[in-house]
């Protein structure tokens, strides 16, 4: 549906590999932020029937992928870190601005976004992987997060004239290169 602008390179992927029990731990946060986002998008949004029914079910979706990293954690003998800042998703963060109607888009094309991010990344992992249960679930994990990122988009579009959800789309993939090319590698997802 939309292409990021800033392509992490595959060194990354060796940050990760390097760091793969942190890079767990980090993984586990991200779906359970990602749960409460989608129960806090459709809590703030009653009045609005198809994000509602949405949300709902990314919240149970990203919960489930939650359930099974931590599966896959205590398998390896470790256990949950506490949350840390995300200095990738803070930055984002800052760029959504105040307004009723500016708010709800700039949620749900930042949310895009960043679910495509985890797209790219989650492909990283998964072909950067030996073969075996990992690469099987990091490659189930990537599919999922390509039709993440289009939902927030159709959600967009739902409640906003395509030429506006375009500009402001563009405006933010412009922002998000920035940011994601000037954060170091680290064992985490951004």
């Amino acid at each position: 549906m939309f292409e990021l602008r800033f392509h992490t390179p595959k060194s990354w992927a060796q940050v990760v590999l390097a760091d793969f029990d942190r890079f767990l731990q980090d993984h586990a946060a991200a779906e359970k932020k990602a749960s409460g986002m989608a129960v806090s998008m459709f809590s703030h949004y009653p009045d609005k029937p198809v994000l509602v029914e949405a949300m709902i079910n990314l919240a149970l979706e990203e919960m489930n992928h939650f359930r099974q990293v931590i599966r896959i954690m205590h398998d390896r003998g470790i256990y949950q870190a506490p949350d840390a800042k995300d200095p990738y998703i803070n930055a984002l963060r800052q760029l959504i601005r105040r307004g009723p109607d500016e708010y709800l888009m700039d949620r749900l094309l930042t949310a895009a976004i960043i679910e495509a991010r985890g797209y790219e990344r989650f492909g990283l992992v998964a072909e950067a992987l030996p073969a075996g249960p990992l690469k099987t679930f990091y490659r189930v994990i990537t599919d999922s997060e390509a039709r993440h990122h289009e939902l927030f988009v159709e959600l967009a579009l739902e409640y906003f004239p395509r030429e506006k959800v375009e500009a402001r789309l563009s405006e933010l993939l412009d922002e998000e290169a920035a940011i994601t090319a000037a954060l170091p590698h680290r064992a985490a997802l951004h």
